[in-house]
């Protein structure tokens, strides 16, 4: 997700927002001085824990949400810039991908690469300089150096399959040196998270900082994509005995905050406007008529498609049949039907929000907007949605622009949903069962026992609910291996669609049309299921290291 950061912290699952970590720059005193002391110790150890941030919000790609790549988003601006009209091209694909292309909006080596070092030296002095810290203080910073490691080179993985792995010894960094295998990449990688679950306190005592928990949830993710499924349910197994579980509320999994105790939040960064600690996420994504009510301009750049809006079920399970509304009718749409997730994640005609409702039609106070005949939508919506989770409904434009609403970036039902899928690929279809059970009825859906391939559809139809719009859905068509295959499996050859609202001479009746919000069919190349090309810095400076054969 792109989002624009001014500050940031970092807050444990049970901390007070008040107890925030002291981010102040430390880096004008001497790398001695600065690891002399447990304080000044853990300074040097919380600038790496900014990268988490990094992670989460800006390097998924530099140019809006993932989920814009796939059938679930669309930016709806006609103008060349980010969470405008560059990702649709990177959806429209074919020859928009060259190496560059991806290099620069997708693959973030040079970025991961960089932090990566800075957690290496931080190591490395950490083994040198910091020998007088108590050993116990010794033994936990190295394992939230690890974590981070970790992390960091998971999304290098994710994103290059081989990559070049450095680790503390600062003496082996070279110009010259060739690619690890993949396989030597996830070893590196649950080595770190490993030892990292090994040595760090549980969520209680972590004071704030990276803990055992943040630790096993990313060895279920990171080993999810590795196709290592006993280490995810062992990671997901341990996680659970820790305490953690799914709020009753979904909206609350990523709504209430760690300090209000959200059983669900494994690792969050919180905000706070008074001291000047905000982000610009709902400039983007709240609804434009929030802004035309104060008289400014702003919200609406991307939101949900009409595909998204049908991968919802009915609140009492199955879908409903969308057919008349892929056409022109006044019959009203069955949102008030539709599962509690879907309030919680999509804004249509009609919602209640902030005091009013949702008014996405033409001459509407939010509005819509024809894609591509009006380039600029100025906060009206083309899809004739806007986007509920994350954006927050208590901003008060009026009075401040910046937004503090904080961000869960590891949560429980994730978890959970990577342990069906390896308890699917073991071949224990009753693990799979319970895990997928518990996710749906906290939405209050039914549930049956399954295997073979309806549990696989169900599997996958959870993950692209439950998580939709968390940077998962992009990321998981690739790994499964069916991002290159025709829609609606894949991401090739279709069009993303809208409804287009107007308001008719009836009080209180709407003409809902079904609209392409694309002007050409969508494209997935192989060439970029498995992995991202090379950047050419890389190539260019390092004779060991030859281009993947097929981004040649």
């Amino acid at each position: 997700m792109k989002r624009i950061i001014t500050a940031i912290f970092l807050c444990g699952a049970l901390v007070s927002c008040n107890d925030f970590l002291d981010m102040t720059p430390k880096d004008s005193i001497s790398d001695k001085v600065m690891w002399a002391s447990t304080e000044s110790a853990e300074y040097a150890v919380n600038s790496i824990y900014s990268y988490a941030y990094d992670i989460f919000a800006v390097w998924p790609s530099s140019v809006g949400m993932t989920e814009a790549f796939t059938d679930e988003f669309k930016y709806g601006s006609y103008v060349n810039f980010a969470m405008c009209l560059i990702p649709s091209q990177v959806a429209y694909g074919g020859t928009n991908l060259t190496n560059s292309f991806v290099s620069v909006y997708l693959g973030c080596w040079g970025s991961l690469y960089n932090a990566i070092r800075r957690t290496n030296e931080a190591l490395a002095n950490l083994h040198s300089l910091g020998t007088g810290l108590p050993e116990d203080v010794q033994v936990r910073l190295e394992g939230e150096l690890r974590l981070m490691r970790g992390w960091l080179y998971f999304e290098l993985v994710k994103r290059y399959k081989d990559v070049i792995i450095y680790d503390e010894d600062l003496s082996a960094i070279a110009i010259d040196k060739a690619l690890s295998t993949e396989e030597q990449g996830w070893d590196f990688i649950y080595e770190d998270l490993s030892a990292a679950a090994g040595v760090l306190p549980a969520k209680a005592s972590a004071r704030g900082r990276l803990d055992r928990g943040a630790a096993l949830a990313l060895i279920t993710r990171a080993m999810l994509h590795a196709g290592r499924w006993d280490k995810v349910i062992e990671a997901a197994d341990a996680l659970e005995q820790l305490g953690y579980a799914l709020e009753s509320d979904y909206a609350n999994a990523f709504i209430k905050s760690a300090a209000a105790g959200n059983s669900e939040a494994i690792l969050q960064y919180c905000f706070s406007y008074a001291d000047g600690l905000t982000h610009d996420f709902d400039f983007y994504y709240t609804p434009g008529g929030d802004y035309k009510l104060v008289g400014q301009q702003g919200g609406g750049y991307g939101t949900p498609t009409q595909e998204m809006v049908e991968s919802y079920e009915l609140a009492t399970g199955g879908f409903p049949d969308w057919s008349i509304w892929h056409g022109s009718t006044t019959a009203e749409p069955p949102y008030a039907q539709l599962e509690p997730r879907f309030h919680a994640t999509i804004l249509y005609n009609g919602a209640p929000w902030k005091g009013r409702t949702i008014e996405p039609w033409v001459g509407g106070t939010d509005g819509w907007c024809q894609w591509n005949k009006e380039p600029q939508p100025q906060g009206r919506t083309t899809t004739g949605y806007y986007l509920r989770k994350f954006v927050d409904e208590s901003h008060d434009l009026a009075s401040r622009s910046q937004s503090t609403q904080h961000f869960t970036l590891l949560r429980y039902g994730e978890v959970l949903l990577n342990k069906a899928e390896a308890c699917y690929r073991n071949g224990d279809a009753d693990g799979a069962n319970a895990a997928v059970k518990a996710i749906r009825a906290r939405a209050g859906l039914p549930w049956s026992n399954k295997s073979g391939d309806a549990l696989w559809q169900a599997i996958r139809q959870e993950r692209r609910v439950e998580l939709a719009f968390e940077d998962q859905w992009y990321w998981d068509l690739r790994r499964w291996g069916d991002a290159d295959k025709d829609w609606p499996t894949g991401l090739n050859n279709y069009q993303v669609h809208g409804l287009k609202i107007e308001s008719t001479a009836v009080a209180g009746q709407y003409l809902y049309t079904y609209v392409s919000v694309d002007d050409r069919d969508r494209n997935f190349p192989s060439k970029m299921l498995r992995r991202f090309p090379i950047p050419d810095g890389e190539l260019n400076s390092n004779s060991l290291v030859n281009q993947y054969p097929e981004w040649n």
